[in-house]
């Protein structure tokens, strides 16, 4: 009796890519032997020669990265768009914004219409996209992408005193008579002012970028503005060089910068720091706008309980600043109420990025 054959395990079966079918069609009309493209996938002669038979489709196929194979079911159109997603979700990582399902889902639709418009198509062609639930997982699988949790303060957050400060403040600026020209916000953050982004989406034959040396040299910058936006106070940047080396190379004057100049050895804000830059730079400013827009000379100045910021500030002011009035964050709010955390420092974190990135690759 002949020994039965062993059933081959189709759920283990290799599966290529169009881009990866190509490559391999390459290599073979560059000389290599069938059974040494074979040895190196690790997979049976057959298969590979099957993808050389149909060399010539699979050559002149424009599909999206990660389709295994070609069908006339599948648009051109939807190959593009899911070209151009891809592309999409690389910027907003860049930018450092979240994406869901629902918002790629939503995305793709946008796409397809735009190209549907702007494309002339067959009847075929224009089949209808509804970018489910099942086509979102294939195209997961064939691209690589992949979720992550963003970490963050906002899970140890004090909703409850959040919501009551809200109200609370809310009725201390009326009754106060606190216009929101009068109302000032201020909050530090640190940047990492040479280090490029830590994440990249990378295609999914790759299994990792070559190493590099993260740049860890870091500064802290305070900004601050009023909240109806029309008065954005000179910001405040401690570093841990007073007189950087470019800066005698190019004889730059401090008091010149768009920022009040400031040095420690660890480039934090401290409480002196912090007094000097409320009462040279802060106070002026405010002065200047409130005379300039015809306002009672008073203010309030918001802000968390950060250890730069002294909660007794109001006492330490001379009658000369005695118009700033101070009100503090209840603690472990800020990451719910802080303006500033309200995409105004991230914001300006991505534009810095982008103008880094522009500087180094024009």
């Amino acid at each position: 009796m002949a020994p039965k054959k062993e059933k081959s395990d189709s759920g283990n079966r290799k599966r290529f890519s169009v881009a990866l079918k190509k490559e391999i069609i390459a290599k073979y009309e560059n000389g290599i032997r069938v059974s040494d493209i074979a040895k190196e996938y690790n997979v049976a002669k057959s298969t590979i020669s099957t993808i050389i038979k149909n060399k010539k489709a699979f050559k002149a196929a424009e599909v999206a990265k990660g389709v295994n194979v070609i069908s006339k079911q599948r648009s051109k159109v939807l190959d593009e768009v899911e070209k151009l997603l891809l592309i999409w979700i690389n910027e907003k990582q860049l930018a450092g914004d979240s994406v869901s399902e629902a918002i790629i889902c939503e995305k793709a639709k946008n796409l397809y219409n735009d190209l549907l418009t702007q494309t002339p198509s067959t009847s075929a062609d224009r089949q209808d996209f509804k970018a489910s639930r099942g086509w979102f997982d294939r195209f997961r699988r064939r691209t690589g992408i992949h979720s992550v949790i963003r970490h963050g303060e906002a899970s140890s957050s004090d909703e409850k005193a959040a919501k009551a400060f809200v109200d609370e403040f809310a009725e201390f600026v009326k009754s106060e008579g606190y216009v929101w020209n009068q109302v000032f916000n201020c909050d530090e953050t640190g940047l990492f002012w040479k280090r490029m982004p830590r994440r990249t989406y990378i295609t999914q034959e790759e299994k990792a970028l070559p190493g590099h040396k993260p740049m860890k040299d870091r500064l802290t910058l305070l900004f601050c503005a009023n909240a109806s936006g029309d008065l954005k106070i000179k910001p405040l940047l401690v570093y841990n060089a007073e007189n950087p080396r470019a800066f005698k190379s190019k004889n730059v004057i401090k008091s010149k910068l768009p920022v009040q100049w400031k040095a420690n050895s660890k480039a934090w804000v401290t409480r002196t720091l912090f007094m000097d830059w409320l009462t040279e730079v802060f106070a002026p400013a405010v002065k200047n706008y409130l005379q300039e827009m015809d306002l009672p000379l008073r203010c309030l100045l918001l802000m968390d309980n950060a250890p730069a910021h002294p909660p007794n500030l109001e006492d330490d002011l001379d009658s000369e600043h005695d118009f700033i009035k101070v009100k503090f964050l209840p603690p472990n709010t800020t990451p719910l109420l802080q303006p500033m955390d309200q995409q105004v420092i991230s914001n300006f974190k991505k534009l810095y990025t982008k103008a880094l990135f522009t500087m180094h690759f024009q």
